[in-house]
């Protein structure tokens, strides 16, 4: 899926974070967000390494990359330290300063890392979410029976883990498949990637200590930064899918504006998984503001 790009392996708080590197042009990282890996990013990887230095990476806990046990406080998956991982990563690689494309958690971790790492992010486009805090402050019955994983992945380990592990494919089917188009976006080879690194060994532990992150430290350093004041400092393009439940639960830009001054988009024709579902329409809003760094 990444046949012009070169793998990796950088090391970052005593944990190896994994990804692929190709192109030329302004550095541009790539993160994918659950139950996926960076081979969410395959149908417009190549467009994007004609105008940029694209690196894709496995966030920790996901795909190849290594999975540490969590903590008891689970800050060793908080979006804070997740963002430090890509930093380090970006600088390991030669890019001081780069942009962010990101989906899902991977655009959690771009969120925490434009704020705590300002001077680094040049540009942010996140894809499908609403702020952490909005979404859980503001939780819907449409909202939790959409979002049910929300409520389950936070549950103590072992159980989640247990119930994940005993069947893979069951559950990479009732999230990913079940949301607005289906199984039809994913190609076999994407797939057949999500389900061998979602049965891998440490998986299902990394992905719930995720969450549990979310919903205990990610607040806490949410409302602090709120309430110091803290912004993003770079413009943001934010995107959500019309088919999905973002924009129906949540006004999106109306809750990124609380947190950074130049932030625009809007709803794409597709579900959740926008890479895969509409990566021409992607690829139409992105490239021009992304270039548009760049230039800068």
């Amino acid at each position: 899926m990444f046949m012009e790009f070169e793998p990796f392996s950088a090391v970052t708080d005593g944990i190896a974070i994994r990804g692929v590197k190709g192109g030329a042009g302004p550095a541009l990282l790539l993160l994918h967000g659950h139950p996926q890996t960076k081979a969410i990013w395959h149908k417009v990887a190549g467009q994007l390494a004609q105008s940029f230095t694209v690196i894709a990476t496995d966030l920790r806990g996901y795909g190849d990359s290594d999975k540490p046990d969590g903590v008891p406080d689970h800050s060793n998956y908080s979006k804070r330290r997740m963002a430090a991982d890509q930093v380090d990563v970006m600088r390991s690689l030669g890019f001081e300063r780069f942009a962010v494309l990101a989906h899902d958690r991977g655009a959690r971790v771009a969120v925490r890392m434009a704020l705590d790492h300002a001077e680094s992010i040049t540009r942010l486009a996140i894809l499908d979410i609403a702020p952490t805090l909005a979404m859980y402050e503001q939780t819907s019955l449409e909202f939790a029976r959409a979002y049910w994983h929300w409520f389950f992945l936070v549950r103590p380990a072992p159980f989640p883990e247990t119930l994940i592990r005993s069947d893979p494919d069951l559950y990479l089917r009732q999230t990913i498949g079940a949301r607005s188009a289906g199984l039809v976006p994913f190609t076999k080879e994407a797939y057949a990637e999500y389900l061998r690194c979602l049965s891998n060994p440490g998986t299902a532990h990394g992905l719930c200590e995720d969450y549990r992150a979310s919903i205990s430290c990610d607040l806490d350093d949410d409302r602090a930064s709120l309430a110091a004041g803290e912004r993003i400092r770079c413009p943001v393009l934010a995107l959500w899918g019309a088919d999905g439940v973002i924009g129906k639960c949540f006004d999106p830009l109306r809750e990124w504006r609380k947190w950074a001054p130049d932030v625009r988009g809007g709803a794409l024709p597709c579900g959740h998984y926008i890479p895969e579902e509409a990566p021409d329409a992607l690829l139409e809003q992105a490239l021009p503001f992304l270039r548009a760094g760049a230039a800068a």
